[in-house]
């Protein structure tokens, strides 16, 4: 990638990351750092109280994750994970060939603008708008298990790239606590093989398996939050 050769093998300055705790978000950061190699400080943060250091550094969306490379702020999951990706040396997350590098993009936008939306209406409605955005999402989730490479462990290849961290978290980790809160399944080994076995290997990574949070500590967390999730379903369907 342009830019690598110049990647210091450590970084010079202090990294810090600002969390916050059972985020699948701040998960894509964090891991890209420790693919990476790049000692980092967690910094937790309360969303229900927002820090001035959170607001200093990301006062646009206010949310984290936001990483901080010395006097560097930088906001945004995936923004993080391609900085990460051009600063550091270590193992190389976005693929070097020009195409193969765009269609990594083009399917982790898809995840992102694409997928989410049926994918929570589909858990927190109920009746005919969560069976149309079931089936919505099995059918973009049918899309997605397509671009992984025949033969290999991830969609990178036989290790962890851009594309694995950016659809990583929801749907290898996330996506089973939200399941089993909505009483719901959608990823399943019967409709998608190819990405419930990706999903499996995710999980079963070393390096993943170092930030990837408790799931009964997840599930405690985010059932807290389920009248939440089911108001914010029921906008949509409003505003659909």
């Amino acid at each position: 990638m342009e830019g690598r050769s110049k990647a210091a093998a450590m970084p010079s300055e202090p990294v810090r990351l600002i969390s916050c705790f059972a985020s699948p978000v701040v998960h894509r950061a964090e891991l890209a750092l420790r693919l990476k190699g790049v000692p980092y400080q967690l910094i937790e943060e309360d969303l229900n109280n927002k820090s001035e250091l959170l607001l200093t550094h990301n006062p646009v969306h206010k949310t984290v994750p936001v990483l901080l490379h010395g006097d560097r702020s930088i906001p945004e999951s995936l923004v993080i994970v391609e900085y990460a990706d051009e600063v550091f040396s270590g193992q190389p997350l976005l693929p070097v060939d020009p195409l193969a590098r765009a269609n990594a993009r083009f399917w982790a936008r898809f995840l992102d603008e694409e997928c989410k939306k049926p994918l929570w209406m589909a858990l927190w409605t109920d009746g005919e708008a969560q069976a149309a955005a079931a089936r919505e999402t099995k059918e973009k989730l049918t899309l997605l298990e397509a671009q992984l490479p025949e033969g290999k462990r991830f969609f990178g290849g036989d290790a962890i790239g851009f594309l694995d961290i950016a659809v990583g978290g929801a749907l290898a980790h996330w996506m089973g606590v939200f399941e089993e809160m909505a009483g719901v399944r959608l990823l399943t080994e019967e409709d998608h093989p190819a990405l419930w076995r990706w999903a499996r290997e995710y999980r079963a990574d070393e390096t993943v398996r170092q930030c990837l949070p408790d799931r009964a500590r997840v599930l405690a967390a985010l059932a807290a939050r389920k009248d939440l999730y089911v108001s914010i379903a029921k906008a949509m369907v409003a505003h659909k």
